[in-house]
């Protein structure tokens, strides 16, 4: 594990990075986090990233210890310190350090943490189309534990992903409790239809980032784009699907339960999207430059 990480108010060496066992992200599932990607020395949508961070805290309750322009300026610091110009970040913030027991009144300061690496791997030949396959786990209704908030607590999700991986797939489809599509394990889904490009509300599935992208991308490209319900069978009938995300930017899907998806190859109206979000992430963000000296150690902010 190499690289700087941003920890208790100052970049750490990865391998000395700790929080404490007491923490309540680690206890409990308790904070918020976000995933950002650069590119050519910008970071893309960073703000928009961070006034997502700030919602989900807020639905949680939970103090952030950083104005957003801060955490924006320590996100870019942090690209700076790893000499990353294209990769990954996971932001997290967790309650922070207290004690055994629920309570959060227990955590006196939230912690802040920064994690900056050149890559992220979410799916083998992702560029090429992926298979999926629907999962038995439903997923949270909005009056359980949200899925608009992007939270630390992700077993829903990782027990889909355990199933996908068990079936031989590389991605879950999750259904709502109402048997409607919501999304896959870590990313919104979209299918094509004979007139329009559709993706399930977002009641029951984040509200990403990358999702509001492609929306607008579409719109720019002619496309219509529909919010609405739809089923499994609209699924399997659809035209062409894929997923989107972050880390996972446009993924082709090729199949959904054994049923091929189309013809079975990338679709035209996937394909659009993805050169046009190609093209958007790579000239549109925050710089990163100009970069100090890979390595230098800088105390970040007030503590």
């Amino acid at each position: 594990m190499d690289g700087l990480v941003y920890v208790g108010g100052t970049f750490r060496p990865a391998a000395d990075a700790a929080i404490s066992v007491f923490d309540h992200g680690l206890l409990y599932g308790d904070g918020v986090f976000e995933g950002i990607r650069a590119y050519n020395g910008r970071v893309f949508k960073l703000e928009r990233h961070v006034e997502r961070l700030f919602d989900s805290a807020k639905a949680i309750r939970l103090e952030i210890p950083h104005t957003p322009a801060e955490v924006c300026d320590i996100v870019v610091e942090a690209c700076r310190q790893n000499g990353i110009a294209d990769g990954y970040l996971r932001v997290v913030v967790t309650r922070g350090a207290g004690d055994l027991g629920l309570d959060p009144r227990k955590c006196p300061r939230a912690c802040l943490i920064v994690i900056a690496r050149p890559t992220l791997s979410i799916y083998r030949a992702a560029s090429a189309g992926i298979r999926i396959v629907t999962s038995t786990f439903r997923r949270n209704a909005p009056d359980t534990t949200s899925p608009s908030i992007k939270s630390l607590n992700y077993l829903n999700n990782v027990l889909a992903r355990i199933e996908a991986n068990d079936r031989g797939a590389d991605e879950a489809l999750m259904l709502d409790g109402h048997g409607y599509v919501a999304e896959a394990t870590v990313d919104n889904f979209f299918i094509v239809t004979d007139h329009a490009l559709m993706t399930p509300p977002t009641a029951t599935n984040l509200k990403g980032v990358t999702r509001e992208t492609v929306m607008a991308l579409a719109a720019t490209l002619g496309i219509t784009v529909e919010e609405k319900p739809f089923t499994l069978f609209d699924v399997w009938t659809a035209r062409e699907a894929f997923i989107c995300g972050t880390a996972a930017e446009v993924v082709p899907v090729l199949s959904v339960d054994e049923r091929v998806i189309g013809n079975g190859a990338i679709g035209p109206v996937t394909g659009r999207i993805v050169t046009a979000y190609h093209e958007i992430v790579r000239s549109q963000g925050r710089s990163i430059l100009p970069a100090p000296p890979v390595g230098e150690v800088v105390a970040g902010d007030r503590v």
